[in-house]
């Protein structure tokens, strides 16, 4: 009887604890009715607002669900770790440039390719050591090989994290990201509404530097060279002659010749460039993404002073018209400072136009280069450079010791607080591109729902049904245990902010099943007791002890089973996993010790008898 104390109040606890685990998730589908039913979008805000701890701590502590259940992204990613072995490189000339373009087409043609050993089989081709570029003069190839292959693998699990951390700042609840190969990284995002705005999160390589720009006769001398560069393609929507914007202040000057409209066909780089009388340089919005790539070719840059590249803002400014133009700034290439110094970012109003800024603060290195260069450029620009893009070029007013800067030239609050959130988490190893993207909405969400409880509903009434029709009264013992088997699996979920999934649902249904094989081997073990004369309670006795070496085996079996397709599964895999480990723990638990307690608490009376067991 001691005995069984100890096994009943474990048993209440156990189903205490899932309940109040659950409470939650039922509080949040209430509260959330509650709030549908309400027509009045008065009624329905001001109940919002009454309720709105209430409503947060419940959505807060709920069931999760997974991303083919309540909808949202599921994104593969590439790191380009061919970027990040140009960035590795020192020495670079044309011979560099013209092997790692014949590498780029070969990995473009074969995406599972390692990209280090295409590298490395690049320059053997040319009969050219690695050495020549990479590291140290005296290592070897494979030494090289060796250190790059070591580069690109931390690269991936540095942008990995990092991609967590903007993922997690920005709320998503449960990411998942694995790496996949060698490259790429699989992401999935439940909830997730606004998907241009994750797109944005993820892709932002964060990386920034600080770069003095160059006087405006520099900056003349450098459009009129690259002026006549050839357009890889005419501008595509007919636009007006590129003139400089209406403005009284902003009249039109030429570069090097004069600025043929777009619908006369553009055929070269100073057909959709203009330069205003105070020396700035720009380009009209319809342009912008051409220009860009311009300027970015070898054979332009060859042509710009050394060290130096022309970069756009990544703001338009707008003349009286409402017309948009990019300024165009040359900067020193070589950055002053770069974003590793950057010790805290916070999106904040500016105090002179209200307008979004992104503040930020420096470790004590970057305090001390960054007084250092202030104090020495006063009187001049430095331009703010985020992943290629001026987004200010302020005026040194005087020198800077405290470490402190701003980003400005934001559009909206939101965006500043991404740009929060991207230097905060970190710059990103190597650029990142999405490979493949797909969005699940929330209505077939909702109707994923509604298959999985059907399936749960039915799996558990056909059960049910077959315990009670097979095996009389103690089915009822079996159903009653299966009730808090599936409490319990949902209670575990809940309490450690696991996602449901469909796959997990799949595995709760199997688990029902093998809650009940437990019980059948039990109740077809003291069938056989009670056929050999014994009394139903040495029957039960017998049963159960007989029968736990078969029931334990397999549950064990079925454990290794379930934690090997965890540890090597991905994505849905993992969720059913997940939910068969939980259910069949659980679906050991109340076979052994609540069946047992229940069938000793009914012995002594006229429910149970020798007929009880069918």
């Amino acid at each position: 009887m001691k005995n069984n104390r100890f096994k009943l109040i474990l048993i209440a606890v156990v189903a205490l604890v899932s309940v109040w685990s659950i409470w939650p998730t039922y509080r949040d589908y209430a509260l959330t009715q509650k709030l549908k039913s309400i027509r009045s979008a008065e009624d329905s805000l001001k109940f919002a607002i009454d309720n709105r701890e209430a409503i947060e701590q419940a959505k807060d502590k709920s069931l999760k669900l997974g991303l083919d259940l309540r909808g949202g992204m599921h994104l593969v990613m590439e790191v380009d770790i061919l970027d990040l072995v140009e960035q590795k490189a020192w020495n670079k000339d044309a011979t560099f440039t013209r092997v790692m373009e014949s590498v780029k087409k070969e990995s473009a043609a074969e995406s599972n390719a390692n990209i280090v050993e295409l590298v490395a089989a690049g320059f053997k081709k040319e009969n050219i050591k690695l050495s020549r570029y990479f590291y140290d003069m005296r290592d070897s190839d494979q030494e090289i090989v060796s250190k790059l292959n070591g580069e690109a693998k931390d690269a991936l699990a540095r942008a990995k994290e990092i991609i967590r951390n903007r993922i997690d700042q920005y709320g998503v609840a449960e990411p998942v990201i694995q790496t996949q190969g060698s490259q790429r990284l699989v992401i999935e995002l439940s909830g997730v509404t606004d998907e241009a705005r994750v797109r944005r999160l993820l892709m932002g390589t964060a990386k920034l530097e600080f770069k003095l720009v160059k006087d405006p006769e520099t900056l003349l001398r450098a459009i009129q060279r690259v002026s006549g560069a050839p357009l890889v393609a005419p501008a595509a929507p007919a636009a007006p002659a590129v003139t400089a914007p209406a403005d009284s202040s902003m009249a039109a000057a030429p570069v090097a010749a004069a600025l043929q409209p777009a619908a006369a066909g553009v055929k070269k780089l100073s057909d959709v460039i203009g330069m205003m009388p105070n020396g700035q340089v720009f380009t009209p919005e319809y342009a912008r993404d051409q220009v860009t790539a311009v300027l970015n070719r070898p054979d332009v840059l060859a042509l710009l002073p050394q060290d130096t590249q022309l970069l756009l803002a990544a703001k338009p400014e707008l003349t009286a018209k409402g017309e948009k133009y990019f300024p165009i700034y040359l900067v020193q290439k070589t950055p002053e400072l770069t974003g590793g110094v950057i010790t805290e970012a916070k999106a904040t109003f500016s105090a002179q136009d209200n307008q979004p800024e992104a503040s930020m603060s420096m470790n004590d290195e970057g305090t001390s280069k960054w007084a250092r260069i202030t104090g020495a450029n006063i009187g001049k620009q430095i331009a703010i450079v985020l992943d290629g893009a001026v987004y200010s070029a302020p005026v040194v007013q005087s020198r800077i010791p405290s470490g402190n800067s701003v980003i400005n030239g934001i559009g909206s609050l939101e965006e500043a607080k991404d740009l929060e959130i991207i230097l905060k988490a970190g710059a990103l190893p190597a650029p990142v591109r999405i490979l493949e993207e797909r969005t699940v909405g929330p209505s077939l969400g909702a109707d994923y729902i509604r298959a999985g409880l059907f399936s749960l509903v039915w799996g558990f009434t056909a059960v049910a049904i077959f315990m009670i029709v097979y095996y009389n009264k103690a089915g009822i013992a079996a159903d009653l245990a299966l009730v808090l088997n599936i409490l319990v699996v949902i209670s575990v979920l809940a309490g450690f902010s696991a996602a449901l999934t469909l796959p997990g649902i799949a595995g709760i249904v199997l688990t029902m099943g093998m809650a009940v094989d437990a019980n059948v081997l039990i109740y077809e073990r003291v069938r056989e007791e009670l056929g050999e004369g014994k009394s139903l309670r040495m029957a039960i006795d017998a049963g159960y002890n007989r029968a736990f070496s078969s029931i334990l085996d397999s549950h064990v079996t079925t454990l290794a089973a379930a934690f090997l397709l965890y540890v090597y599964g991905v994505g849905p895999i993992q969720g059913f996993a997940v939910t068969l480990m939980i259910g069949t723990a659980a679906s050991l638990f109340t076979a052994i010790v609540v069946t047992r307690v229940l069938f000793d608490l009914l012995l002594g009376s006229k429910f149970m008898n020798e007929k009880s067991f069918g």
